[in-house]
């Protein structure tokens, strides 16, 4: 199993951060370098505990579909899904706010098994692992720049 941990620091409030997280619409947006699109389950908006979405991407030059469940929530401190149908042998997203001042911490735990045995183990050590990674910084860095933008205005407003 791999684990890729990651910590983003977001001038925002917690709620407006946790919110963006759980946005089907900015993740597909984060996502346009793959073409990904929800297909079933929850396509748009906010989704919540118990609520499956099912993605659908071209990754490593192949269509995939990945469908996954939120199983935990506790807003807006954290909620974890994981993968019911897809590539991966098994997949675990942890998402884990916390606010410190005027700063949000948003962290990432996301474990991942890739199939084929010992062929997926030496991929995911030369390609995968790294892919993903990237494929999560992408997203964040759209969250970050989204809520710290929504924050901005809302200085100006005020």
């Amino acid at each position: 199993m791999s684990t890729i941990y990651l910590d983003t620091i977001i001038k925002s409030d917690i709620q407006t951060v946790f919110d963006l997280a759980r946005d089907i619409d900015l993740h597909q947006k984060s996502t346009f370098k793959t073409g990904e699109k929800a297909i079933a389950g929850r396509t748009s908006g906010l989704i919540e505990l118990g609520e499956t979405v099912t993605w659908q991407a071209k990754h490593l030059g192949v269509v995939q579909t990945l469908t996954t469940k939120i199983i935990s929530m506790k807003k807006p401190h954290h909620f974890t899904d994981v993968m019911l149908k897809g590539a991966f042998k098994s997949m675990k997203h942890q998402h884990i706010f916390r606010q410190e001042g005027e700063n949000t911490i948003m962290t990432d735990i996301f474990e991942f098994q890739s199939p084929l045995g010992i062929i997926g183990k030496i991929f995911n050590t030369i390609y995968l692992k790294n892919y993903m990674k990237n494929f999560l910084l992408e997203r964040n860095k759209l969250i970050k720049e989204t809520a710290e933008n929504n924050e901005n205005l809302t200085e100006k407003k005020g």
